[in-house]
């Protein structure tokens, strides 16, 4: 029997991205299950794979679609939900053939040679229902009641994609199929250990580690720096060659995969910095053609690109001689300083930098003085309070007044905006890190919660992530958290993190995928996703699924913000070329792993595609906040603030602010008084060490 939803380790799966073919498969010493089933012993509460005698490929829905009419075809096998059938007992010796993907069962919309097999709504009805008939060497055919016709590979194809329809039953080999019974390991490999480096060059170093054991065997390693995938090799390899980049500081791991898909946890961090290829002493030549322009208290700054002997990597923007903010690459040449003082005479410089730190004279000084109001977007950012821990996740309560929690210390803290005072008000206990990025993230109350004091909190602990709440009186956290929902996967990175209640007052939670992408697709699974619950745990009655899930396909969820009407927009990181902003809708496919914002295999039908898209480099956003119909988005390293008002459905008038003012920016939240709170996670981001970092809580006022 398969485990419950809150409490089963992983999906028996993987993703069209990692597919390594079955006979590599058998070389590297890992077989995938290959027990057939006949007519006479299908089993109604296993889940098969279904295996085309012609072709070898499976039965699969196309695209991973989860809507009615949805069609089926024929993919090389990679166990996938999307591949996974259950057979339901209609009497009289049919079945209907569920998806478990889908949830959906398979039909023909006609009784016509070559109608194409599709999936809809369960009902039992003679066209969603199918006899198995015993073929030779353990093969069977499907006949569907109302037609009588065989589910055929069309054609005799062989290839991905093949569409499968119903020809008359004649026995011949692409009407015959083979019932995988898929077995239910959920063990996960453990850890690699003794992670090393050896070989490091300006170009590559050799990484390698101890083996990991499994229940089965292990199928792969995938190797990471700092959250982002770099390659993966066979379990059979205790080594790789990776590609690195000159001057990177990178903190490289590797975690095991069985051929089931369950994910290790990580393991340790090994730390490389890159040297440079070849030294480079001689600065940029200094910017030129400098010119400083007013609106209100916004500054903006124009410069003529400088040139180096090797490349420009960016520009450092001073005011009155001290540096303020800075650009990343050679051709950005603008910055705008928001958050002035009034009637107030400001001089600007500009100087180049390179990849070594090499960096020109500063520009010929010009002066600017700011008009007496303010104008723009930001008008005046003030630093409230330090902190020496990470502050995650923030909220404001009624009053005013913040809480927010201390990641790596597992504290909440109440902050007073008026003087930056600071109380501990309680620890959350049964919280783990994760040498990553886990702790104490995501924070959030209701609309009534000077009636209903509850502090929603989600967390890592030694086995998951979580979502509970505790009661938050006289000041501070009290009694017994109420845990509210288990089993979300953890990893070193990718856990996702934060909490939005929504104008419904159930509550939204964001999770990433755990550091395996097929659990995205997997609708048993809550990594991946964006979660909807109601307040006491409860899972809402109009939820897509019946299930915790409103929207899936996502990687590492970190922002989600409501609109004036309603609509939820959510923040995801990508992986090494485009971030995402999304405008989820109930039952959304945002297509992870598949598609890395308009990368990969974006078209294929029933992906939602994002609503604006990010390079990494300008991006790594985290979290996002929505005041008066204009979306904040804060991003890490980015080291930003972008603006865009939302107009319809999508965003225009994108702004950028604060670049490089206050370096890695991680939240973002509505304040009470109709601006902003924004904190840092400039140090100790990638661990789990408390108390390591220098950090910033500020406040924004906001003039439009």
């Amino acid at each position: 029997m398969r485990d419950s939803l809150a409490t089963r380790k992983g999906p028996v799966h993987r993703s069209r991205l990692r597919v390594v073919p079955v006979v590599a498969l058998s070389l590297l010493g890992v077989v995938l299950p290959v027990s057939g089933a006949s007519a006479a012993t299908v089993d109604t509460t296993a889940s098969y794979v279904l295996v085309n005698r012609t072709s070898g490929k499976a039965l699969d829905v196309y695209g991973r679609a989860t809507t009615d009419g949805a069609r089926i075809s024929q993919y090389t096998r990679n166990d996938g939900a999307w591949q996974q059938w259950q057979f339901i007992d209609a009497g009289g010796g049919y079945y209907r053939v569920k998806s478990r993907h889908s949830g959906k069962v398979l039909t023909f919309p006609s009784t016509a040679d070559r109608a194409g097999l599709v999936q809809s709504t369960d009902a039992d009805r003679a066209d969603r229902q199918f006899r198995l008939a015993d073929s030779a060497g353990g093969h069977v055919r499907l006949l569907n009641r109302a037609s009588g016709k065989a589910v055929t590979v069309l054609d005799s194809a062989t290839t991905d994609g093949a569409r499968v329809g119903q020809l008359p039953d004649t026995g011949r080999a692409d009407q015959q199929w083979q019932l995988v019974k898929l077995g239910a390991d959920t063990t996960p490999p453990t850890p690699p250990g003794n992670p090393r480096t050896s070989n490091l060059t300006c170009a590559g170093v050799t990484f390698s580690w101890s083996a990991s054991t499994d229940d089965v065997a292990v199928a792969f390693y995938d190797i990471y720096h700092d959250g982002q995938l770099m390659t993966s090799v066979p379990g059979t390899a205790r080594s790789a060659d990776l590609t690195v980049a000159p001057g990177a500081t990178w903190g490289l791991y590797v975690n095991a995969r069985d051929a089931a898909g369950n994910v290790s946890q990580a393991s340790s961090t090994v730390t490389i910095t890159v040297p440079q290829c070849q030294a480079d002493t001689e600065p940029p030549t200094t910017p030129a053609g400098v010119t400083a322009t007013a609106s209100g208290t916004t500054v903006t700054v124009r410069w003529t690109a400088a040139t180096d002997n090797v490349g420009v990597t960016g520009y450092e923007v001073l005011r009155d001689g001290v540096q303020v903010g800075s650009t990343s690459g050679a051709t950005t040449t603008s910055f705008t300083d928001s958050g002035l003082a009034a009637d107030t005479r400001y001089t600007y410089q500009v100087r180049a930098r390179d990849a070594q730190a090499n960096r020109s004279a500063a520009s010929t000084a010009v002066a600017v003085t700011t008009g007496s109001t303010c104008a723009t977007a930001l008008c005046s950012v003030t630093k409230v309070a330090s902190e020496t821990d990470l502050p995650w996740g923030l909220t404001t309560l009624p009053g005013g007044q913040v809480l927010y929690g201390r990641r790596d210390a597992f504290e909440i803290v109440r902050l007073d905006p008026a003087t930056g005072a600071k109380t501990t008000v309680g620890r959350v206990p049964n919280v783990a890190g994760t040498d990553g990025e886990g702790g104490v993230l995501g924070l959030a109350v209701a609309s009534d919660f000077t009636a209903d004091p509850w502090l929603y909190v989600m967390h890592t602990t030694t086995t998951d992530n979580r979502v509970v709440r505790i009661r938050y009186t006289d000041g501070a956290l009290t009694g017994t958290p109420q845990v509210l929902l288990t089993g979300i996967p953890r990893n070193k990175y990718h856990n996702g993190g934060r909490l939005r209640f929504g104008p419904d007052g159930t509550l939204y939670i964001a999770t990433g995928d755990g550091q395996n992408g097929d659990w995205a697709q997997d609708l048993d699974n809550l990594a991946g996703k964006v979660l909807r619950i109601n307040r006491d745990g409860t899972i809402p009655a109009d939820n897509p699924f019946g299930t915790p899930v409103w929207s899936y396909g996502h990687r590492n969820p970190q922002g989600l913000a409501f609109d004036s009407r309603g609509r939820l927009w959510e923040q995801e990181f990508g992986n090494s070329v485009m971030d995402e902003t999304n405008l989820i809708v109930r039952g959304g496919n945002y297509g992870w792993p598949a598609c890395e914002g308009t990368t990969g295999s974006c078209g294929e039908p029933g992906f939602v595609a994002p609503k604006r898209t990010y390079p990494v480099a300008e991006g790594s956003c985290s979290g996002i906040a929505v005041v008066r119909d204009a979306l904040y988005i804060a991003c890490l390293r980015g080291a930003r603030l972008y603006r865009a008002e939302i107009s319809g459905d999508g965003l225009t008038n994108v702004e950028q602010h604060l670049n490089g003012v206050h370096g890695r920016l991680r939240t973002v939240e509505p304040s009470a008084d109709g601006g902003l709170w924004l904190t840092t996670s400039n140090r100790g981001d990638k661990d789990s060490i408390a108390n390591n970092s220098n950090e910033s809580i500020l406040k924004v006022q906001l003039g439009r």
